[in-house]
């Protein structure tokens, strides 16, 4: 690994790069990027940095394309991310809404010995949509060449050159076990939450454990629309199909909403299996606290599983020379503000333009740009996501009593709502001005 001690030095040799490279234009060099990790933000990035002129390679652990994951759950895009993405499907950007359920209801109610008591907050403009993990990824990744993608490829180390224009990743190659190297201008980390990439530079990085669980699950009704659980469903949530219904009560919170297909997503993401003690216990539980009919959603579901809510302070920075994070592995984020997918996808356009401006001469420039958009953004939206987490479970706050809903007061209540997140919905102009109207 290159000794960054000389990093002043360094820094104004590639600030000299790009004046000099300012006046040879004509000889543009295209960068290339090395995307590591073929989740969300992954194959965003690819999309992003493809559009600014780079090539792109996706290294990604898996074997074989995508087929969707058994412990894969829904997710909700806001606006901006809807117009980014149907800005990368090659013209046909009707795809997105073939691919998801519009959400344009968002409701936080109480519930008390298993009985809505009253609706503590409701927003009839959410403009959302809802999507199911495997679908979105599926729609992104058929959007993009084949051939950028190395699967069954597993990164194990990189390493930046002595004057950091250029970075040499090496992966293994599962099937054979050889090892290979890929040579580039920018590695781009989006290996998640649990990121090496990021560990090489922050060491003593460790996330911060929320101090809660969730339980979710994917409920398949087709074939039992006319069921006895479904229509007691609708009866109790008139608006499903167009909602996000949060229920709360006396320290806990649940969440659901439709997905395409005849699916319920309820209930994200350091996920692991469940012994059927524990299953059995968690319908026990629910049956003291959550309206029947959902309930009877819970019993029904198949493979429910449990994510421990971890998030992480905000970075002081999220790029060092030519290496840079992008979607979880910059900002892990709790899911109370539907924020992971939303900030992932931004994330990457603001990288792709910001690339595409200051071209690979420029690149310490387009790099600095994108950590001075992002990091503001990201850094207020991971902290009030996970504030919006502690109200919603009733837990302790530093400057308030834990949230009751039983007696809050409508001005608390409106703190529930997803609006409240700072920067919602805003595109930054960098992006703002690229895409047309849709």
């Amino acid at each position: 690994m290159l000794n960054l001690t000389n990093d002043n030095a360094i820094r104004h040799y590639m600030r000299q790069q790009e004046v000099n490279s300012c006046s040879n234009m004509e000889k543009k060099e295209k960068g290339k990027a090395v995307i590591v990790g073929g989740s969300i933000a992954g194959i965003s990035c690819a999309h992003a940095l493809l559009r600014a002129g780079w090539d792109v390679v996706v290294l990604e652990k898996a074997g074989g394309p995508p087929t969707g994951s058994p412990t894969g759950a829904g997710l909700g895009l806001d606006r901006p991310a809807q117009r980014i993405i149907q800005s990368w499907l090659n013209g046909r950007p009707h795809l997105l809404h073939l691919a998801t359920v519009p959400l344009t209801i968002d409701q936080n109610q109480a519930t008390d010995n298993a009985k809505v008591t009253r609706t503590l907050a409701r927003d009839d403009n959410f403009n959302f949509r809802a999507a199911h993990w495997a679908d979105l990824h599926g729609l992104l990744y058929n959007a993009l060449p084949p051939e950028i993608f190395l699967r069954g490829h597993q990164y194990l180390s990189f390493c930046i050159s002595e004057v950091k224009t250029t970075v040499t990743v090496k992966a293994k190659v599962l099937q054979t076990d050889e090892v290979i190297e890929i040579k580039g201008n920018l590695l781009v980390a989006a290996d998640g939450c649990l990121s090496s990439i990021r560990q090489s530079f922050l060491s003593d990085f460790k996330l911060r454990y929320s101090g809660y669980c969730a339980w979710r699950g994917v409920l398949d009704f087709s074939g039992i629309e006319d069921s006895e659980i479904i229509k007691g469903m609708r009866r109790v949530y008139p608006d499903l199909g167009k909602c996000l219904y949060f229920d709360l009560a006396s320290g806990t919170h649940s969440v659901f909403y439709e997905l395409l297909n005849k699916r319920l997503n309820w209930g994200n993401s350091v996920t692991m299996r469940v012994s059927n003690d524990m299953i059995k216990n968690m319908h026990e539980e629910a049956e003291k606290v959550w309206l029947p009919e959902f309930v009877k959603v819970i019993k029904e579901t198949k493979e429910p599983f449990i994510n421990a809510m971890y998030d992480c302070d905000p970075l002081k920075q999220i790029f060092w020379s030519n290496v840079v994070l992008i979607g979880d592995a910059a900002h892990p984020t709790t899911p109370h503000g539907l924020r992971s997918t939303n900030m992932s996808i931004l994330d990457a356009m603001v990288l792709g333009k910001s690339l595409e401006k200051w071209g690979v001469e420029g690149l310490l420039s387009a790099l600095e740009e994108y950590q001075t958009v992002r990091l503001p953004v990201t850094s207020k939206q991971v902290l009030h996501s996970r504030q919006l987490g502690r109200i919603k479970q009733g837990l302790a706050l530093p400057d308030r009593e834990p949230f009751n809903p039983k007696t809050a007061s409508p001005q608390d209540c409106q703190e529930l709502q997803q609006k409240t997140m700072p920067f919602f919905a805003d595109l930054p102009s960098l992006v703002d001005s690229t895409l047309c109207s849709t």
